[in-house]
C-alpha cells in the first residue's frame, strides 16, 4: 500500500503537508480550549493542507482542531454534558462517509469539549441529543470531522474506560457508568476510511 507516517505534534513532530495527499488528525488528551504552542503550529498546518486541497479527517480532538483552525476559537467550547462510552449517532445529511440521512451508528466517544456554531461552508452531517455537531464536512472539500472515535473498537474502548477510571481522571464516574453499559460498535470505521481514501 501507500507509505504512511505518524507524527506526534505534542513532541514537536509535524509533517510537511505538501508531502501527503491524506492527513488524519487523531484524538488527544489535550483540551482544544487550553492551547499550548504546538496546537497553533498544527492549526496552521491544517490551514495549509486545506488550502492545498489535501483530504483531511479529524477524530475527536482532531475534529475540534479542524473547526478551530478553519472557523476560529468561537467554534469550540466545553460540552454542557460530556459524552463517555458507547453512543448512538444519527446521520442528518446524506454523505459518502456516514451513509444516508436517518442512519444510526453506534460508536465510542470520550469528550469534554465540542464543536458548535459553525459558519458556512461547514455542513453538520450528524448529531446526538447531547452534541449537535457529531460530524461535519467543509463545503465540498474533502475535509471531515467526527466527534466520536469510530476507530476505537469494543476491546479498546473498554480498556480506555478502565484506564481513565483507574487513573482517577476527570469523568471517572462517567467512565464507570459507561463500563456498565452494553458496548455497541457498528463498525463505522470501515465505511469512514473507505470513503475518506476514495
Amino acid at each position: 500500500g501507500m507509505p504512511w507516517r505518524a507524527f506526534v505534534a505534542q513532541k514537536g513532530e509535524f509533517p510537511d503537508p505538501a508531502e501527503f495527499d491524506h492527513i488524519i488528525l487523531t484524538g488527544s488528551e489535550a483540551s482544544i480550549l487550553e492551547r499550548d504552542p504546538w496546537v497553533e503550529t498544527e492549526a496552521e498546518l491544517v490551514r495549509q493542507a486545506a488550502s492545498a486541497g489535501t483530504a483531511i479527517l479529524g477524530s475527536c480532538w482532531g475534529h475540534q482542531l479542524i473547526a478551530y483552525a478553519l472557523a476560529g476559537p468561537v467554534s469550540v467550547a466545553r460540552c454542557p454534558s460530556p459524552e463517555i462510552g458507547w453512543i448512538s449517532v444519527r446521520v442528518d445529511k446524506d454523505g459518502d462517509l456516514l451513509g444516508p440521512a436517518g442512519t444510526v451508528h453506534h460508536v465510542f466517544a470520550v469528550h469534554f469539549d465540542e464543536v458548535r456554531d459553525l459558519p458556512v461552508p461547514f455542513e453538520v452531517l450528524a448529531s446526538t441529543e447531547a452534541c449537535r455537531v457529531q460530524a461535519f464536512r467543509v463545503g465540498d472539500k474533502p475535509i471531515w470531522g467526527l466527534q466520536s472515535h469510530p476507530e476505537i473498537d469494543i476491546p479498546d474502548g473498554t480498556r480506555t474506560l478502565r484506564d481513565f477510571a483507574a487513573r482517577g481522571s476527570r469523568g471517572r464516574e462517567a467512565c464507570l457508568a459507561a463500563l456498565e453499559q452494553e458496548p455497541r460498535d457498528s463498525g463505522l470505521i470501515r465505511r469512514v476510511i473507505t470513503g475518506f481514501l476514495a
